[in-house]
C-alpha cells in the first residue's frame, strides 16, 4: 500500500485572538514504512516546547503537556496504537486492546527517531518507522492525528482531524478519518 496525504487540525476550543496558530502536515505509507511530519505555526514564543534532550528516550505521560499524537487502528477491529511524541526527543509508542482499554508499552519499539527543527515561527517534528509488526503491510488502516499544545500561560489545547464528543477526546473511533 502506498499512500500519501496531507492534514491540518483543528482546536477542540478556539484560540485567544493573539494565539493564533495552524497544525499541518503530511502522513505517508509505503508499504510497512510510515512517515509523518507536523508543522506547528505561530507565536511559538507563547508555546510552552520542551528543550531537545541529550538523550531522547521512551517517556510515560508525554502528553501532559506539548506533544504531538498518531493513532492506528484497522477497519473493524477494537485494538489500535497510539504514538507520543515530545518536540524534546522523548516518545513512547503504545497498543490498547480497545477503547482506553488495556494500555501497555509496544515492545516492537526500542527507539524512535524524530527529527525536530525549530525557529521562531514554526515547529516541525518527522517520524518515520515501521508499522507495529501487528499491523500487515497489505491490509488497510485508520489513522487519527492529534497534538496537545500548552502555552507558557498554562492554557492547554487539544488539537485533532476532527472532534466529535463534547470534550476533547483522542481515543474515539470517530477521530480515525484518514484511511491509509
Amino acid at each position: 500500500m502506498h499512500t500519501d496525504q496531507r492534514f491540518t487540525l483543528q482546536p477542540f476550543e478556539p484560540l485567544p485572538p493573539l494565539t493564533a496558530f495552524t497544525i499541518s502536515g503530511e502522513i505517508s505509507r509505503r508499504g510497512e514504512r510510515l512517515k509523518i511530519r507536523y508543522d506547528l505555526q505561530g507565536p511559538l514564543e507563547t508555546v510552552l516546547i520542551a528543550a531537545p534532550a541529550e538523550l531522547p528516550c521512551r517517556l510515560d505521560e508525554l502528553w501532559q503537556t506539548t506533544c504531538f499524537e498518531l493513532f492506528l487502528a484497522c477497519p473493524g477491529q477494537e485494538a489500535y496504537w497510539e504514538f507520543n511524541l515530545s518536540p524534546a526527543g522523548h516518545w513512547n509508542v503504545y497498543h490498547l486492546e480497545g477503547y482506553r482499554r488495556g494500555l501497555a508499552a509496544e515492545p516492537a519499539y526500542q527507539q524512535l527517531d524524530l527529527q525536530v527543527t525549530l525557529d521562531p515561527r514554526e515547529l516541525r517534528l518527522v517520524l518515520e518507522a515501521d508499522l507495529p509488526p501487528r499491523l500487515a503491510a497489505d491490509q488497510p488502516l485508520q489513522a487519527a492525528i492529534t497534538a496537545v499544545i500548552q502555552l507558557r500561560s498554562g492554557m492547554v489545547s487539544y488539537w485533532a482531524l476532527a472532534h466529535g464528543g463534547p470534550e476533547a477526546d483522542f481515543h474515539r473511533r470517530d477521530g480515525f478519518r484518514l484511511s491509509l
